[in-house]
């Protein structure tokens, strides 16, 4: 017997999978934040702009070392699995996934691609949308096939950059200094920028626009289609395994959370001490510096996953999951709102703070924005079903109003 479609309800949510994802969330935005509030060259390269003396460079050391690519890794890993986990159940009804999938991607791109014009241009909606596009063929692999797959799909973009690199010598000069004056622009390029965004709405765009483009093609063609996608075949594989279900037993998760720490920190700290060392001079910072995390970011990812599990296997410790998991629900809408909170802190329409608060000003908001989503996630499913983006996304998606209120 077959029924219609319809969103996956609250006594089918894998709740592991929802506090993993809340706890991805929260932590990208110790990312993000950089990236709102900071001209764009100061992501790649921390000493274009601010302070990395005492606690500042700290802070951007330990976010490097635990946060930058991990969390996005853990988000890009878990809308693989949730492509495998929508489907099966669409097909255990008997009903076939194929549109509704691409329904689902296709309002993703639509979303994301007004998240980015209109807001900021660091969406990865887009990105996601379009990688969910493909990787949606390979749903039915076995978990040993998907794993290849995705390690050499994520190879791609590597060997990409670091062609570039070996390459680079022998371009003309002008393109190269093209290349070094956007990794390390100088200080009226960047002067230009931090105007633009204390201006008003309009006036961002300037900024914002071309940014987003870059992002949508070039960044997109060379990097994340690769990266991400490679990723969302990794997650496919390892929801088969019962990874991001708790299914695996504590020895298995201490296993990733012990890689973690042995290989895959320390390889990203020599990365940071190599960057140093050559006073992350361009373009080699980019193209051979940014490969120690690129790929050690993977373990320290995984080494997260193992923590949230071994919490997630702890009775003792469901209480206080549980606002994760709210976060994990609504993430799609607390997405948005870290960008509407910090664009309003940081753009000109707002309390214009762009390029004026230092790093460890920046994990201050972070924290704050934590705690507030924190209490407002819970708080709100108490009263409604879904999150209000969710609620739209998915009403477009099955094309039908879904219940929103709670009875």
């Amino acid at each position: 017997m077959t029924t219609d479609a319809a969103p996956v309800s609250e006594s089918q949510r894998i709740v592991s999978l929802d506090v993993l994802r809340g706890f991805a969330l929260l932590g990208i935005l110790t990312m993000n934040v950089g990236a709102f509030s900071m001209p764009a060259a100061a992501y790649f390269a921390p000493t274009v702009y601010g302070d990395l003396t005492g606690l500042n460079g700290w802070i951007w050391r330990l976010t490097h070392l635990l946060a930058d690519m991990k969390f996005m890794a853990i988000f890009s890993m878990l809308f693989g699995a949730g492509i495998v986990l929508m489907t099966q159940r669409a097909e255990s009804r008997g009903k076939p996934a194929t549109g509704l999938h691409y329904r689902r991607m296709g309002w993703l791109i639509v979303f994301g691609l007004l998240h980015a014009h209109l807001l900021w241009y660091g969406d990865i909606l887009y990105w996601y949308g379009m990688c969910g596009l493909v990787v949606f063929l390979f749903r039915k692999l076995s978990p040993k096939w998907l794993i290849v797959l995705g390690f050499l799909s994520i190879s791609v973009s590597s060997g990409i950059m670091l062609a570039a690199g070996a390459s680079s010598g022998h371009w003309p000069p002008q393109v190269l200094e093209e290349v070094v004056k956007e990794l390390k622009p100088p200080p009226e390029a960047m002067a230009e920028e931090v105007g633009a965004y204390q201006g008003d709405w309009l006036e961002q765009m300037s900024e914002r626009v071309p940014k987003s483009l870059e992002m949508e093609t070039s960044t997109f063609l060379v990097w994340a289609a690769w990266r991400v996608s490679g990723l969302m075949l990794l997650g496919m594989a390892l929801f088969k395994l019962g990874v991001f279900g708790g299914e695996r037993s504590r020895r298995f998760y201490a296993t990733l959370i012990a890689v973690a720490v042995a290989v895959g920190i320390p390889v990203i700290a020599y990365g940071i001490h190599w960057n140093f060392a050559t006073a992350w001079e361009a373009p080699g910072f980019f193209f051979f510096g940014s490969q120690f995390n690129y790929w050690a970011s993977i373990l320290v990812s995984l080494g997260w996953v193992g923590v949230v599990m071994m919490a997630c296997k702890t009775t003792s410790l469901s209480v206080l999951l549980r606002p994760f998991a709210a976060i994990g629900r609504t993430a799609f809408t607390n997405y948005i709102l870290q960008t509407v909170i910090c664009t309003t802190i940081f753009y000109g329409h707002g309390l214009g703070l762009f390029g004026q608060v230092e790093r460890s000003g920046q994990a201050a908001i972070v924290v704050a924005v934590w705690v507030f989503q924190l209490i407002v996630s819970p708080l709100w499913l108490r009263h409604f079903r879904f999150g209000p983006l969710e609620w739209v996304w998915r009403s477009l998606v099955y094309l039908k109003r879904q219940p929103f209120k709670r009875d």
